[in-house]
């Protein structure tokens, strides 16, 4: 077994599963390449004894064929006979296991569950049946199901209203890596990158630990995603496709939402993606931002003082905003592209973008820089619309506290200390003014400065700036 970075809540829980004394039936799921396989594998103390994987666009006929071979191997490669169908395959597992289960607790491992489930294979079914009948009572028995298609399993699994209603006794939601855990994965594959350069990775490749496998040691941020994504056969060249149609069995509706939040950075209301991608059913669009948003692409964020039905959803996966802006329309293909694309004004917008997503993304690790880890928030934003005579503005990460105070979060990514500009001064309080008239709080504003290297000049406007952070603060575990 290897050596698992970081998954700290989640190997926490394996170890709760393993002492339980019951029978445990966990749904693990999460986006394509995440690290989910892994982590179950060698996340427990003992690796699964008995593991079955999916295949997609594999025929019932070549599961039950596979499932044979593979209940074969475990059982000292014993020849054995294909299941006829998928309630034959449960009892040959039963079989195999009662003997196993009577010495101590076992694990058995499904893995690409919704790819299993074909159509009228009746798998989902016998799954039900040989929970419900047999694996429910066996004490010593952990079954442990894992999908990338986080909506299907959520509709399925999870909220299943039928046999298996209920019948989850655990479940993962795995997360891309943070950037601590970024850093220290990248540190063991002998990777050494300072932090400015972690944090441009990052923001092109976000914390997806099969992409980062792909960084090689002594290259710089800049050589690596010229490598992966500009280059001809770049590992992360034709990914953006296959990633969402691998996890969504029709992803045209998905990606065209993606394609419309990457263009609007500040994000959009339900009715305005459904206006924008001419979508003709708002249940239809409900689903898709639900499944988008179990997957790990985009989020909804609540206005500040708003309601749930209010909600602003934004892209925020790296990998899908950094394609979409630099990659997809590139006719760059030649070692030195990204290097000169980086060069130009719009790398400097969407850098900034970037970096305001992944402070959003570590919360938490903002909340101990400020010393308000134990302190009750809501995370929102906050935005005031145009008129004739006013531009409008907009505040994208407010953390309003309840002890009486709101941290008003301005953040900036810069090659140096970031420097105020007079004007920008005078910009931060017209902000601040029409914030707390706007909103008619009486909490107490701290405008928050969170950049790269620090704020150069904040003592010029004193009263202003009432705390700052670097980057490095978002690089401590939470």
């Amino acid at each position: 077994m290897e050596v698992v970075i970081g998954r700290l809540e989640e190997i926490k829980l394996f170890r709760k599963i393993e002492q339980s004394g019951e029978t445990e039936l966990v749904a693990v799921y999460g986006r394509r390449r995440v690290g989910k396989t892994y982590l179950i594998r060698n996340g427990f103390r003992q690796p699964p004894d008995f593991e079955f994987t999916g295949s997609h666009y594999a025929t019932l006929k070549q599961h039950l064929e596979s499932f044979g071979l593979a209940l074969g191997k475990v059982m000292g490669n014993v020849p054995l006979a294909a299941p006829k169908n998928w309630l034959q395959a449960f009892d040959m597992l039963e079989n195999y296991l009662n003997p196993l289960l009577k010495k101590q607790r076992r694990i058995i491992f499904l893995d690409e569950f919704p790819w299993i489930n074909t159509p009228r294979s009746g798998f989902l079914p016998a799954f039900e049946n040989f929970w419900n009948t047999w694996a429910s009572r066996q004490k010593n028995l952990v079954v442990v199901i894992c999908g990338s298609s986080a909506a299907w399993m959520i509709k399925n699994v999870v909220r299943n209203r039928g046999g298996l209603h209920n019948r989850v006794t655990q479940r993962i939601r795995l997360l891309p890596f943070n950037l601590s855990e970024t850093e220290t994965f990248l540190k063991s594959r002998k990777v050494n990158l300072d932090r400015f350069q972690l944090i441009q990775l990052y923001m092109a490749v976000g914390g997806i630990p099969q992409y980062l496998k792909a960084v090689e040691p002594g290259e710089s941020t800049a050589q690596t995603i010229d490598r992966l994504c500009f280059q001809k056969d770049g590992f992360l060249h034709e990914e953006f496709s296959s990633l969402y149609h691998s996890l969504f069995d029709n992803a045209t509706g998905h990606m065209e939402i993606v394609r419309t939040l990457a263009r609007k950075p500040s994000g959009l209301t339900r009715q305005q993606i459904i206006d924008t991608c001419n979508l003709t059913s708002g249940g239809h669009a409900t689903q898709l931002l639900e499944e988008l948003s179990e997957s790990g692409f985009i989020r909804p964020f609540i206005p500040f003082g708003k309601q749930s039905k209010d909600s602003i959803y934004k892209l925020t996966d790296e990998y899908s905003l950094f394609y979409l802006h630099f990659i997809a329309n590139s006719r760059a293909k030649t070692p030195g592209s990204w290097m000169k694309l980086a060069d130009k004004p719009t790398w400097k917008s969407w850098s900034g973008y970037a970096f305001e997503s992944i402070c959003a993304k570590h919360i938490q690790q903002i909340k101990k820089a400020l010393g308000i880890e134990g302190v009750y928030t809501e995370i929102s934003a906050w935005r005031q619309r145009g008129t004739k005579e006013d531009t409008g503005t907009q505040i994208d990460l407010l953390i309003d506290r309840q002890d009486l105070c709101i941290n008003v979060c301005e953040m900036k990514f810069s090659t140096t200390p970031f420097e105020i500009t007079k004007s920008y001064a005078e910009n931060l309080r017209t902000k601040l003014f029409a914030f707390k008239a706007a909103s008619k709080t009486r909490k107490t504003l701290f405008l928050t400065m969170i950049t790269s290297f620090g704020v150069r000049n904040a003592d010029q406007y004193p009263g202003l700036v009432q705390k700052t952070l670097t980057m490095d603060e978002l690089f401590k575990n939470d």
